[in-house]
């Protein structure tokens, strides 16, 4: 059997991390950028293509404010704009790491729906 991890009485690390990764993009960003940063903005977009261009700079931005993302701009024209993880991101690689070969290791075994089924 599994090791319990449920701390009841001190929840808020759990719910902090939520809030900081929770909703539809923000792994997806932190992914992309473990794997290719530095990023630039047409590359992220180009590799979450069902995200809008407001959805993406809104996450983008959340995640520069929370410390995980930094984003660094270049005086040219036209500008270029590079985004990367900080430290504080980095830590969360172990953590999307885990998420991925816990994927790989569940979407090959097919759970049955039913009870009955075994």
């Amino acid at each position: 059997m599994a090791e319990k991890i449920c701390f009841v009485s001190n929840k808020e690390p759990f719910e902090y991390t939520l809030s900081i990764v929770s909703g539809k993009w923000k792994l997806k960003i932190i992914y992309l950028l473990a794997c290719t940063a530095p990023a630039r903005y047409n590359m992220l977009k180009k590799n979450i293509d069902t995200i809008t261009h407001k959805m993406l700079s809104t996450q983008l931005k959340e995640l520069e404010q929370e410390g995980i993302v930094s984003r660094k701009e270049y005086p040219q024209v036209p500008p270029k704009v590079e985004y990367s993880l900080t430290p504080k991101g980095e830590s969360l690689i172990p953590i999307v790491i885990a998420m991925c070969d816990w994927g790989r290791q569940n979407t090959l075994i097919k759970e049955p729906q039913d009870k009955h089924e075994v």
